[in-house]
């Protein structure tokens, strides 16, 4: 069983990540006490494409079929961390403030 680690995921493949998603998916779904064929009924899509996912060959899956199969499982809640919103940095609103602020100096004999 590949565990996904948040600590090595920029190590491992595409497939590995995919696979393990699967796996977790297939954990969820399986203590949820639901069969593949209720996840299909649920998300609207086919057995044989939950049973892909689960085997970890989901890697082609559409992005709103992966939604779906998420909603199907009740773990929609983490997916809005898969990008977050960024926040502009304390450091780039100073540097955006002092642009604002920016002085003006006078010449050598200006009053």
């Amino acid at each position: 069983m590949k565990q996904l680690d948040i600590s090595d995921l920029y190590e491992r493949s595409n497939n590995d990540i995919v696979s393990g998603l699967g796996e977790r998916f297939r954990d969820y779904r399986i203590a949820l006490r639901l069969t593949q064929k209720d996840v299909a009924e649920q998300s609207g899509v086919s057995v044989m494409t939950v049973v892909r996912f689960e085997k970890g060959e989901g890697g082609s899956i559409r992005l709103d079929t992966f939604v779906s199969l998420l909603r199907a499982v009740q773990k929609l809640d983490g997916i809005a961390e898969a990008i977050p919103e960024i926040h502009v940095s304390l450091y780039e609103e100073r540097k955006s403030r002092q642009r604002q602020k920016k002085r003006v100096r006078r010449k050598e004999g200006e009053r």
